[in-house]
């Protein structure tokens, strides 16, 4: 080992930085993530079902429902064109249910088919207007309820 004790006056001090450590740590986490992001990303294997457009048939049994918002942000659900409050909307959507089934012919009528909720909600609609819609169609007992929206360029079959 060797060591440099005083000298002469024209010895300027080192000013490089030693490269080696920061090196030696930046692949040594060059390691690490080779190793632990394979682990990190595992998944299970899905199919994802295809994107395709299917243009929606309107029944008449079916239900309509239009959601949007005002600028203090207080919920607005029309049943068709109706105004409904979400007390309204269960109780409509029960009465249209009951009644829809004593036409087919009581529940144990042979392909009962139930009508189905179709929700177009503003896109400036908060979630929880739009959530609480379904969650009242749901409670009323329509198994299937869904969304109109509009298509995007290139959306096709």
């Amino acid at each position: 080992m060797a060591m440099s004790v005083g000298g002469d006056n024209t010895e300027k001090p080192l000013s490089d930085i030693n490269t080696t450590p920061l090196v030696d740590v930046m692949l040594v986490l060059l390691i690490i993530f080779l190793i632990a992001v394979p682990v990190a990303i595992q998944t299970v294997k899905v199919k994802l079902p295809d994107v395709r457009f299917d243009p929606t048939t309107t029944k008449p049994e079916n239900v309509s429902l239009s959601i949007t918002s005002d600028p203090s942000g207080a919920c607005k659900v029309y049943w068709g064109v109706t105004p409904v409050t979400q007390t309204e909307l269960l109780d409509r959507a029960v009465a249209k249910l009951k009644t829809e089934i004593a036409r087919q012919g009581g529940p144990n009528a042979a392909g009962l088919e139930l009508p189905e909720a179709h929700i177009r909600g503003d896109v400036d609609t908060p979630w929880h207007c739009i959530g609480g819609a379904i969650f009242n169609m749901q409670q009323a007992g329509f198994a299937r309820v869904g969304f109109i929206s509009q298509p995007g360029v290139g959306a096709g079959a």
